[in-house]
């Protein structure tokens, strides 16, 4: 099969379009033709090795951590699951990914794709739905009612997170920059802020934040929390000194294969949108990393074959 690989941690350059072996399933794995895989921030932290002491990857290594695709052989003992399901799910770390054109993940991981997007569109939902799901429920525990202000709004987790927080019934006031305002918007805030011109005064009852920021940009976020509110972030460590009241945390996401599947529910049942702002051939990978690194990619992009 063609697949992406890297044999040493570096730069974007490290990333080659080669030849690699199809894996075997083995006790209770899929193989998994694949349709699709997106592109989260942790890939290029992967491949730059930054984490290589606390997780590292055997080499020749296949990054890609989401999966959408079509089941094409069970490992022993699988049982649920059909050849020619079309499915989703999270990969496991330091498992090789989704870059190749077949991958294996476990069985136990692996959820129903949604049918209303295209099969390779719901590639951008694992670690990007993840994480605006457990951020919105279990971190923030929105409740009907309240005000949300999601900062990053026009980001993969930040548009997801929207449509969450709405479902939820709050109101929920979405931040961007001027390059995602447009995709900011799409995830239907009910108020949209571009944060280089507009500053937000009205208190919230939580903030989620999905977007790098300094310590002063997280000040003005906690200081528009009503007391006994709450923020969390993905991106960012937080210091609520001179805000007691307000509990600030920094989430991890979680592979919660119950969590993915209730959100392949809600794209077919509810029409949430998955938000993919670009879908390119997985050749072009090395320029999605570059462009991560220079700070010119926006949204959620999707890699095919």
């Amino acid at each position: 099969m063609h697949a992406i690989r890297m044999h040493e941690y570096g730069g974007p350059e490290v990333l080659r379009y080669e030849e690699a072996p199809v894996p075997v399933p083995g006790s209770g794995e899929v193989l998994i033709k694949v349709a699709g895989t997106s592109f989260n921030p942790a890939d290029a932290v992967i491949r730059a090795g930054v984490l290589h002491h606390s997780h590292p990857v055997r080499m020749p290594h296949i990054p890609g951590t989401d999966v959408a695709g079509t089941i094409v052989e069970l490992g022993p003992g699988v049982t649920g699951h059909a050849v020619g399901d079309r499915v989703i799910a999270a990969l496991p770390r330091p498992a090789d990914g989704a870059t190749g054109e077949f991958t294996l993940a476990p069985a136990a991981m692996v959820v129903p794709a949604p049918t209303s997007i295209p099969l390779a569109d719901a590639a951008a939902l694992p670690i990007a739905g993840l994480t605006a799901w457990q951020g919105i429920h279990d971190h923030l525990r929105v409740r009907p009612g309240q005000r949300i202000l999601v900062n990053g709004a026009g980001g993969g987790v930040g548009r997801l997170a929207v449509q969450f927080a709405k479902l939820a019934g709050a109101t929920v006031l979405g931040v961007a920059g001027p390059a995602s305002i447009t995709a900011a918007q799409s995830a239907g805030p009910d108020q949209i802020l571009d944060y280089t011109l507009d500053r937000l005064t009205e208190p919230v009852d939580a903030v989620f934040n999905t977007a790098p920021i300094d310590g002063s940009g997280m000040n003005r976020l906690v200081a528009l929390i009503e007391p006994g509110g709450r923020l969390v972030s993905i991106t960012s460590a937080v210091a609520t000194d001179r805000r007691p009241a307000v509990r600030a945390t920094v989430m991890t996401v979680r592979r919660d294969p119950a969590h993915l599947d209730e959100i392949a529910r809600r794209v077919d049942a509810d029409g949430v949108s998955p938000g993919v702002s670009e879908r390119l051939p997985m050749t072009e990978i090395v320029e999605v990393h570059r462009r991560h690194a220079a700070g010119r990619l926006s949204g959620k992009v999707v890699l095919s074959h």
